[in-house]
């Protein structure tokens, strides 16, 4: 009953934004960016996302980023965040200078809701090389939710980072951080994962998908998340929850795209050709499916 509760006021508060058949829209979540240390799971995939961002850039896309995209339990400097991975950033940078960035915060970077905190940590940063200030997302405005709404047939696709309602990631997010900061962190270096993560626990996992999959049944609007770490693409004549997956996983990152009105699941991956040269590849492993597939008004 809470998770409802959450998610329908995250849907009342969301941003909107209309699209058509012209839209492209691309959907990373749960990056976890991290300052470089042997902690931060997000370094040995930063190559991949970065020639990701670079493809989806150059081909009109609009990058949307569900969540958790910045590790700030762990990590509360965000300046350390940004010098580890600033290339990262700067290929953000780009998306937002052309309109064509997203950001919607998670439990893990749940501080950007807060403006003060946006402006003096992403607005403007300090270029060691040149020693002197710049601009980086200057103006940002980052949400909770988004609701893409299709121009013609209105047909309504909810994005939300997925921790709403699960208690110990969003009514005890607090106590989660501290734990995560002080303890979990130092252990899952060594192989000890934290227990109240949903994408290191498959019951609390299969527990939020199966109230999200609630919502979705008493709202008749299709949803696209994060959180659980698990890419998920329904088949046909199921409920419509997809799940962008994460870009922390060892064999690459895994996202949802949207083209031409249709959306699929694509995964990014190194891989060798018979040569042994390696080469960075996109692969689409579910879809392309009509979203008109997914509407069940």
């Amino acid at each position: 009953m809470f998770t409802d509760k959450r998610l329908s006021k995250a849907y009342q508060n969301a941003k909107i934004e209309y699209f058509d058949k012209h839209s492209k829209y691309i959907f990373f979540s749960d990056c976890h960016r991290g300052d470089d240390s042997v902690s931060d799971e997000f370094a040995r995939n930063q190559i991949l996302l970065l020639h990701a961002l670079n493809y989806y850039y150059n081909h009109g896309y609009t990058y949307v980023e569900v969540g958790d995209g910045d590790e700030m339990w762990e990590y509360p400097d965000f300046k350390l965040i940004r010098l580890a991975h600033s290339d990262i950033f700067l290929e953000i940078k780009k998306f937002y200078d052309d309109n064509r960035f997203i950001l919607l915060y998670g439990n893990h970077n749940i501080f950007l809701r807060n403006k003060k905190f946006v402006e003096k940590t992403y607005y403007y940063y300090h270029d060691e090389y040149n020693r002197n200030t710049k601009e980086l997302l200057t103006g940002i405005k980052p949400c909770e939710a988004l609701i893409l709404k299709h121009k013609k047939t209105k047909q309504e696709i909810f994005v939300v980072h997925g921790h709403q309602g699960d208690l110990m990631n969003d009514q005890l997010w607090m106590i989660s951080m501290f734990t995560l900061r002080y303890f979990w962190r130092y252990l899952h270096v060594v192989g000890f994962h934290n227990p109240a993560s949903p994408a290191r626990n498959q019951f609390t996992r299969h527990k939020v998908e199966r109230t999200y999959k609630e919502w979705i049944r008493n709202h008749k609007i299709m949803l696209i998340c994060g959180h659980t770490h698990r890419p998920r693409f329904p088949k046909k004549n199921t409920l419509p929850y997809f799940n962008s997956g994460c870009c922390i996983h060892s064999k690459g990152i895994t996202g949802i795209e949207i083209k031409d009105n249709q959306i699929m699941m694509v995964d990014w991956r190194v891989r060798c050709d018979p040569k042994g040269v390696l080469h960075i590849e996109r692969y689409v492993i579910r879809g392309p499916e009509p979203i008109e597939t997914y509407d069940l008004r």
